[in-house]
């Protein structure tokens, strides 16, 4: 720990901006709410969690900060999902500005599960609210940081399970998207680099590249690192995703189509994704959905609503 991380009042410090580049990881498993894993939209989810060097709008939230730069919109959203297997729902808002010098977004996230275990039905809640605030560094280069409150509240210390005490306080993320041509960028971040110990807040690196085959066919491969993972446990989040975008006919809208392939290390899961919108100049509406096909059987779907200010370039 640097000398710097000691003249710090935080429980737990650590600096990753120098190691970011190092990206590809994984996420912990599925048992406890993860912010790495459970706070993505279905965007996010419906090309496979595989946009980190592409994470336009209420994207960068979850995936990486630097994407808030990306292009030039004001769009409100609000988002719903839920997952079966433990009946988890998690409820978002947000509103993002990247029509200023420094673009900004405000949001709000809740999640809960109640997962059953030998028949007796457990809790877990997370309240958390942020911010994040990125910038572009002339033609090539944006970068990000994410700033976040969370409260963590679970009985499942109840039961037996390791890492379930109620936990709250700030974390932060950093992140880079570097624009290498005009159809390939290539992003690094680091997640929770300074942050309160809760094993749901885990420090992690990850990385992405993106890939503009055609103005309407984007590709994506991304990874993430959880360098807190319990020892022997696997590591190693793997995805790969392809958006397409078909305009309607009077080019006025547009039906954005999303499929994708997620490999998780730690818990030895394979997942298909998929999902699909529909995005006007207004407004833009989109569900994806994660169905685990290798090593268990987990569900997850969402849905969410965009609304756009005046000034939109990428709406996608």
């Amino acid at each position: 720990m640097s000398d710097m991380c000691a003249l710090l009042p935080i429980p737990r410090c650590k600096l990753a901006l120098c190691a970011v580049a190092v990206a590809f990881a994984a996420a912990m498993p599925a048992a406890s709410a993860d912010s790495l894993t459970d706070y993505f939209g279905p965007r996010a989810v419906g090309a496979g969690e595989a946009a980190r060097a592409d994470a336009h709008g209420a994207l960068a939230i979850a995936l990486n900060p630097a994407g808030l730069a990306l292009d030039h919109q004001f769009v409100f959203e609000g988002g719903y999902g839920f997952r079966p297997g433990d009946s988890s729902s998690l409820a978002t808002a947000s509103a993002c500005d990247s029509t200023t010098p420094v673009a900004g977004c405000f949001y709000y996230r809740y999640f809960l599960a109640k997962p059953e275990i030998e028949g007796t039905t457990y809790r877990r809640r997370v309240h958390e609210t942020g911010t994040v605030l990125a910038r572009a560094l002339g033609q090539s280069l944006a970068v990000g940081i994410g700033v976040k409150y969370f409260d963590y509240n679970s009985n499942l210390a109840d039961a037996g399970r390791e890492g379930e005490q109620d936990a709250a306080g700030f974390a932060s993320d950093v992140g880079a998207v570097f624009r290498a041509t005009g159809s390939l960028s290539l992003a690094a971040v680091g997640y929770n680099v300074i942050a309160e110990d809760s094993p749901q807040y885990p420090l992690a690196l990850g990385g992405g590249i993106a890939f503009r085959a055609t103005s309407n066919l984007a590709l994506g491969a991304d990874g993430v690192w959880n360098l807190e993972a319990p020892e022997g446990q696997g590591t190693g989040r793997y995805s790969a995703g392809a958006s397409f975008f078909a305009s309607a006919a009077d080019g006025q809208a547009g039906y954005p189509i999303r499929a994708g392939v997620v490999h998780d290390a730690g818990l030895d899961g394979t997942y298909i994704t998929a999902g699909l919108g529909y995005v006007t100049a207004k407004l833009g509406v989109d569900v994806g959905a994660r169905k685990q096909v290798a090593g268990g059987d987990e569900l997850v779907i969402l849905g969410s609503l965009r609304l756009f200010g005046p000034q939109v370039t990428a709406a996608r």
